[in-house]
This record gives C-alpha cells, sequence and structure tokens, in this order.
C-alpha cells in the first residue's frame, strides 16, 4: 500500500497535459523535465506548449525587456522541440522554399531557431556579451535553416540576422536593428538623420532595401496611382512605402553631408523605382516621398 501510495504522489507531482498540435508530442518523458516544468508553470503560462505559442510569447517577453521571461518560453521551446528540430534540419540543405505551407512545415526548425534568436537578443540587450555569442552562434551552427514568419506576410532568416549580430559585436558596432520589420528601420533611420549619423543612416537604410527592395517594387508594380481609399488601404503598400521613405532619408542625410552627388542618386532611386510610396506623418496624414524628392533635386539645382 505505501509502495501504491508513492507511486501515486510521484504521479500527481510529475504529470503535465500538454496540447498535441501538428502531430507535436509535448510530454516530458525524464523526472528532471518534469521538475522543470512545474514551478515554472506556477509563474508563467505556457498555454498549449506548442513551439508557436512559445516562441510567440517569448516576442512578448523581449518587447517587456523581461529577460527572465524569455529565458523561460525559450528553453522549454528548446527542451520540448530541439530534437525534432535537429532532424528536420539534417534533412534540408539549404533554405526550404515554395509556397508558406511548404516552409511552415519546418515548424520546430523554424520556432527553435527563433527562440535561439530571441534569446540572442535578449542577452544583448542586457549586455550579457557571451551568453549573446552563445546563442547566437548555437542557432548558426545547428538550425541555420529555420525560418521566422513575419505577420505582414513573409519569412526571414534568424540565422542571417545572427551571424550579423555577431560580426557587429566581433567589430564593436553598436546599431541596432531591433526585429528587423520595415518599419523598426526606417525608425531608426530618422533617428540617426536627427543624430546627424551619416553612418548609422547608411546602414539602416541598406537593410531595408535589401531585406524589402523586392516586395517593395512588387508593389510598386501593381499601381497606376497612388492607393488612397483609406488609410488601411495606403498602409497595405507597407514595404513600398518603408523603401521609398527609406531612400528618401538616404537623399536627406547625403545632402545634409554635402555629398550632392549621393543624395540625387538616392532621391532619383525613390523617384525612378518606388514613385508611390507614401510616408505615413504622426500628425495624421501621408506625404510622398518621391514628390519631395522632386522639390528637394530642384532645390538643388537652384543653389
Amino acid at each position: 500500500m505505501k509502495k501504491l501510495l508513492g507511486v501515486c504522489l510521484v504521479m500527481v507531482m510529475t504529470t503535465v497535459a500538454f496540447a498535441k498540435d501538428k502531430a507535436q508530442d509535448a510530454v516530458p518523458n525524464t523526472q528532471a523535465q518534469a521538475q522543470a516544468v512545474v514551478p515554472k508553470a506556477e509563474v508563467y503560462n505556457f498555454g498549449d506548449y506548442r513551439s508557436t505559442t512559445l516562441a510567440t510569447k517569448a516576442w512578448g517577453a523581449l518587447d517587456k525587456n523581461d529577460i527572465e521571461a524569455v529565458l523561460a518560453y525559450t528553453n522549454k521551446c528548446i527542451e520540448l522541440y530541439a530534437e525534432q528540430a535537429r532532424k528536420m534540419q539534417a534533412d534540408l540543405k539549404d533554405y526550404p522554399t515554395g509556397k508558406n505551407d511548404d516552409i511552415f512545415k519546418y515548424w520546430a526548425l523554424n520556432d527553435v531557431a527563433t527562440s535561439y534568436y530571441i534569446q540572442g537578443e535578449a542577452y544583448r540587450k542586457a549586455n550579457m556579451k557571451d551568453e549573446s555569442k552563445e546563442a547566437f552562434s548555437k542557432l548558426v551552427k545547428d538550425y541555420s535553416f529555420g525560418q521566422t514568419w513575419d505577420p505582414k506576410g513573409w519569412f526571414w532568416k534568424p540565422a542571417e540576422a545572427a551571424k550579423e549580430k555577431l560580426a557587429m559585436a566581433e567589430a564593436g558596432v553598436n546599431l541596432d536593428f531591433g526585429d528587423y520589420t520595415s518599419s523598426q528601420l526606417v525608425q531608426k533611420a530618422w533617428a540617426a538623420l536627427a543624430a546627424n549619423d551619416l553612418n548609422a543612416v547608411v546602414t539602416y537604410v541598406n537593410k531595408t532595401v535589401d531585406l524589402y527592395a523586392a516586395k517593395a517594387k512588387e508593389m510598386q508594380s501593381s499601381l497606376k496611382e497612388y492607393p488612397w481609399e483609406s488609410k488601411e488601404k495606403t498602409f497595405s503598400y507597407w514595404a513600398l512605402n518603408d523603401v521609398g521613405t527609406a531612400l528618401f532619408i538616404l537623399g536627406e542625410a547625403y545632402r545634409g553631408a554635402g555629398k550632392k552627388e549621393d543624395a540625387v542618386q538616392a532621391y532619383k532611386k525613390v523617384i525612378d523605382d518606388y514613385f508611390y510610396a507614401q510616408c505615413w506623418d504622426p500628425q495624421g496624414w501621408f506625404w510622398k516621398p518621391a514628390e519631395a524628392a522632386q522639390q528637394k533635386l530642384g532645390d538643388m539645382d537652384n543653389v
């Protein structure tokens, strides 16, 4: 009877029910794993324990600079799905391509890679350089073909971003691309322009163009006039708007630095390739970078 009660007690303490989705079986298989789950579950809500849920919660924690929560969610994702992620990585020789569903099939690889990237960012923000380097390096070494879904409708490559972070850390460059969204890169470019930091402007703008130019040109080619139906409609051309705005900022930075030829080239790029881009003013209206660029070129000619 005592033995039976002991077994029941262990079962009560260690049994955790996990939701299943896309054949994800997350039940801990060791006593150590079970013991790790119970105390954390009292503080952190792991939801249905799916890899995508854990990665999403980790992003939210990163936004709040809550490194303990970041580590709780990312470590849980890695603990439960790293083995499956490594199997998916081993089956690949390059990044999966095709339709979105073809890439989503590698869910474990994608979410574990994303978790390591989030860890690296959290450590970097906390100035824990060695830990940040370790997380980014682990991502690059073991989960290099993972991809992260951006809600705007595309995938980006966390291993490539991690390589960039490692290179900047090695070079002592203190620039932060944030979450690599076009809107955040443009915001950082505006801030660098206000600070008269030409090198930072160039870096942020080049990153925006590198990541989003293809999508921006696709949007540009679909238009015959400026979108005007609604604010939401205009915002739906996000890549076009942000790339056009970024190049206008670049023109402004070069003009302010007295580099006239470079400024002219940037302004003309806006006009020639991203004419229908629009930029939202926080005061509540859109303005047109291409038209502003034309005005700047006219002013420069008259100087």
